[in-house]
């Protein structure tokens, strides 16, 4: 039944781009028509060039077929708001060609390879999501490595390279989003129907049906769920295998939760005007827009949410533009460019604010008081366990001396004064009051295994020995859920609180001359120096061609606030 299914999709397919390469504009027939794009079982792989895939499936259909009608769209303003030309150069787009997490699953399957079709079960559930969901519909095997997904002459390999694209998140049934059964990739999607009668959502109401139907044969339909938090929940909260050193599954452990962090902000609680995850990740156009480039006559629709998603992973989108080729990347360098200043102005215009609340010179001491604020609506930083933020502060006397300098970043990536940077099996705590140099204020997670010792396995991951990440506004630390709670010495800091956090700096300052100058940055760095040192000791070749990018990689962390002060 499957292979009929396949063959019907795909003789549509054939069929209608041959038509629509007589009537789409010669540069976009020439960019996503027929020869735009590997068939069935290919994709972009190593030296492949920037056409997006225009694989057919029974149940999906590549990013090329879609772009075909939903390219050369403007905004109000004139803006390109082309729903490929924005995501195509995402963290989305690439959720399958990303080295660090090749890598990743490479390396826990070394370190725990009993449990290899776990591991990659549940991790395609996100990062391959269309051709694990057709696996599973076809009844054929769910793999990554070896003969899996990521081998050229996998039949589905076009299909996982595409990353989360269009076919798989616009056919996501509103059906328990937000809820448990919905999280780490439970998402539901309707496998039973064959074309052009499988229903694919959108938000707005009473969508025009024949061209998508007669082009990749699915019918649009209105979809309230595209707008909702939740459909972000169902891979935005993960919950990994908890494993001793035997290999013995032990339970769950919270790796990621950054919808649960929402939902229990003041941004996603229900109470006055809740802002959704699509409010800040895929941002407003500029007025309304005609959502398809035919038939002519459609009406222009609003609000329009441009396909950003937009996160805080600039080393990984610096890394797909340094190896396109390689790594099969069909964003061209100035589309990634582009997502690289989205990055640098989410972080710097809408994440987090720092401030001087105080600063004085008595009896020999500067005393500084330094307010952070969680702009954004989850923890800061979210997600996978590899992320931190922390204050760089540098204080100079009247000469210009640097003599104070606490959280310097360093260019291999480490941050001076670590002590996970330096290998030491420790962590730096979390800080109320600094008075030396090596001591850091960095907000993030450390965890420990099933054996109270450090660790950068994912599956060895016990318990959490530090999360002082920076609470959103209104999440409370005192009644939060374990999942979402904050752990180590933060927990009993009066001044660590739902959307803020103070430290005090208490420096000497004997036989300096004033006047002082101040500098304090908030600095964020998606992947540690720890993390890295640690994976790469594995010697699978993902494993060592990331450590390897890495090397090669400007290491240096996004500015996220500063500020500076003279203190007389």
């Amino acid at each position: 039944m499957s292979e009929r299914r396949h063959l019907h999709a795909r003789l549509r397919f054939v069929l209608v781009v041959a038509v629509l390469a007589v009537t789409l504009p010669a540069s976009l027939a020439g960019a996503q028509g027929p020869g735009a794009g590997p068939g069935p079982g290919a994709g972009p792989g190593p030296g492949g060039g920037t056409n997006l895939s225009t694989f057919v499936t029974a149940d999906f259909s590549g990013s090329g077929n879609c772009a075909a009608c939903h390219s050369n769209l403007r905004d109000g303003a004139g803006n390109d708001v082309s729903m490929d030309t924005h995501w195509r150069s995402t963290m989305m787009a690439n959720a399958a060609k990303d080295p660090l997490w090749q890598a990743k699953i490479q390396s826990e399957v070394l370190r725990n390879p009993a449990l290899q079709s776990v591991i990659e079960d549940k991790c395609t559930r996100c990062h391959m999501p269309m051709a694990r969901t057709q696996a599973v519909a076809d009844g054929t095997p769910v793999g990554v490595l070896g003969s899996g997904f990521l081998d050229p002459a996998h039949p589905l390999n076009a299909a996982a390279r595409d990353g989360v694209s269009c076919s798989l998140c616009h056919q996501v049934r509103n059906e328990g989003l937000g809820g448990p059964a919905t999280f780490t990739g439970g998402y539901v999607i309707d496998t039973s129907t064959s074309a052009p009668n499988r229903l694919i959502y959108a938000k707005f109401a009473n969508p025009m049906q024949a061209p998508m139907r007669n082009a990749v044969g699915y019918t649009p339909v209105q979809g309230p769920q595209t707008t909702d938090s939740g459909f972000c929940g169902v891979c935005h909260v993960l919950y990994t295998p908890m494993v001793d050193a035997q290999g013995n599954v032990l339970g769950e452990f919270p790796e990621q939760m950054t919808y649960l962090e929402w939902e229990n902000s003041g941004y996603g609680d229900g109470v006055g005007t809740d802002q959704s995850c699509q409010d800040c990740h895929l941002p407003l156009a500029s007025g309304p827009v005609k959502i398809s480039n035919r038939p002519m006559r459609l009406p222009a629709r609003s609000p329009f949410h441009q396909h950003h998603y937009v996160g805080g992973n600039a080393l990984l989108i610096q890394m797909l533009k340094g190896h396109q080729a390689d790594l099969g990347v069909t964003a061209s360098g100035a589309q990634l460019d582009a997502t690289l200043g989205r990055i640098a102005s989410q972080l710097s215009s809408n994440t987090a604010s720092l401030q001087v609340t105080g600063s004085q010179v008595a009896n020999g001491t500067l005393t500084l008081s330094l307010a952070v604020q969680n702009r954004s609506g989850h923890k800061l930083p979210s997600g996978i366990p590899t992320r931190r933020v922390w204050l760089h502060v540098t204080v100079k006397d009247a000469a210009g001396t640097t003599f104070f300098e606490s959280g310097r970043p360093l260019a291999d990536g480490s941050i001076e004064g670590d002590d996970q940077d330096a290998g030491t099996g420790s962590f730096e705590p979390h800080y109320d009051l600094i008075s030396q140099a090596d001591q850091v204020q960095i907000y993030e997670t450390v965890m420990r295994n099933s054996d109270g010792q450090l660790t950068y396995t994912l599956l060895r991951a016990a318990a959490y020995a530090k999360d002082n990440r920076l609470l959103p506004a209104g999440l409370n630390k005192a009644t939060a859920h374990p999942d979402i709670a904050t752990w180590g010495r933060a927990a009993t800091d009066g001044n660590f609180v739902g959307g803020s956090d103070a430290v005090t700096y208490a420096i000497d300052v004997q036989g300096r001359r004033l006047p002082l100058t101040v500098s304090a940055e908030l600095l964020y760095q998606a992947t540690s120096r720890a993390f890295v040192s640690d994976l790469s000791q594995d010697s699978g070749d993902l494993v060592q061609r990331f450590a390897g990018y890495y090397d090669r990689a400007d290491k240096s962390p996004m500015l996220v606030s500063s500020v500076q002060v003279t203190v007389r």
